[in-house]
């Protein structure tokens, strides 16, 4: 009896562990490369994209300890074959090749670590990682999830300029653990299955530049006006409420892992022509005056095959959609400014 009731708990997980996106079948071959794969949030993304049966060949690249992980993340028993490299000599190797680039890479927030702190850091690892994506994978998808996406996409943008390998449908700044968030925070205040639950979030991927269009969200829901503010500014502070309650020990890796695989099996899906692949995401834009701004996006073959429009917002969504303005453009304008001095 023990023995079946491990049996249909494995079972369960492993359905859970794949989830809504992860689907099975005949499927195109395709190598995913994970940059930063030893680190908080490169380690568990390894291992849900090895869970992944849309990937055929899983590439680990960190500066360190990458064989490990991938001696790890290999013992699985699914479809993707795994291999680690580290050092700058071998950074091609991990590339060459790759359909979709994942780059967790850097320093995560710290407790007392301001927004410069950060990028100051970031920074520069992105900027080497962008250089090597143009020169060894120069046509692959790439999802940004190193902090602070704000200005990392745009520091990403100029790199890929600079070497006459951008294309602007290619390039993704993954906010879908604000999506997470919003959905898991709506869905508990309004008692509804987190499951049935889809809420929008537009603008950034940092603090106020944050803004769930809870009035977008389906199912609907009779909540109040202060419990949407609070819900806004709870998913807002996510990132915060994370890193103090770890009280310094880290930051939302787990959470930010487990986004992070639904959005790359979104983009997946996507190049293997799935019709109807929606999720948020910050990209290049026109549908405001921003040069970069996440909204719904629909995905395909070719990376980005359409930016959706906003819909209809509430008051206080217009409202915040203003004041995100200012800070979005800061955060856009320093990252290309990095790239050009």
């Amino acid at each position: 009896m023990f023995r079946s009731m491990l049996v249909r708990s494995s079972s369960s997980a492993k359905q859970w562990l794949l989830g809504r996106s992860f689907s099975s079948g005949s499927v195109p071959e395709r190598k995913v490369a994970i940059l930063g794969a030893a680190g908080g949030i490169g380690q568990p993304l390894a291992l849900l994209m090895k869970l992944n049966p849309l990937v055929s060949t899983l590439s680990l690249y960190d500066i360190a300890n990458t064989p490990g992980v991938a001696a790890d993340v290999g013992h699985i028993n699914t479809r993707a074959e795994v291999v680690g490299y580290t050092g700058d000599d071998n950074l091609y190797k991990a590339l060459e090749g790759a359909d979709l680039v994942i780059i967790p890479a850097g320093v995560p927030r710290m407790p007392g670590m301001t927004r410069d702190d950060l990028f100051n850091i970031n920074a520069a690892i992105v900027k080497t990682l962008s250089s090597a994506i143009a020169k060894y994978c120069p046509h692959a998808l790439v999802n940004m999830i190193s902090n602070p996406v704000n200005s990392t996409v745009p520091i990403a943008a100029e790199i890929f300029k600079k070497a006459c390998m951008y294309d602007e449908k290619k390039l993704f700044g993954v906010t879908t653990l604000d999506v997470v968030r919003a959905k898991t925070f709506f869905a508990a205040n309004a008692n509804l299955p987190v499951a049935d639950v889809n809420v929008p979030v537009i603008g950034g991927h940092a603090g106020v530049t944050i803004l769930p269009l809870f009035s977008q969200a389906t199912p609907q829901a009779n909540l109040s006006g202060d419990v949407l503010t609070a819900l806004t500014k709870r998913t807002q502070d996510g990132g915060t409420e994370v890193v103090e309650a770890k009280a310094g020990r880290g930051s939302a890796t787990l959470s930010m892992a487990y986004a992070g695989a639904l959005f790359a099996d979104a983009c997946l899906k996507g190049l293997n022509g799935v019709p109807d692949v929606v999720e948020c995401s910050y990209v290049q834009s026109t549908i405001t005056e921003l040069p970069f701004f996440a909204s719904k996006v629909r995905l395909g073959k070719n990376g980005v095959e359409e930016v959706l429009d906003l819909g209809p917002l509430s008051d206080f969504e217009k409202e915040g959609l203003e004041a995100l303005k200012p800070e979005l453009k800061s955060s856009i304008e320093k990252g290309v400014k990095f790239v050009k001095q």
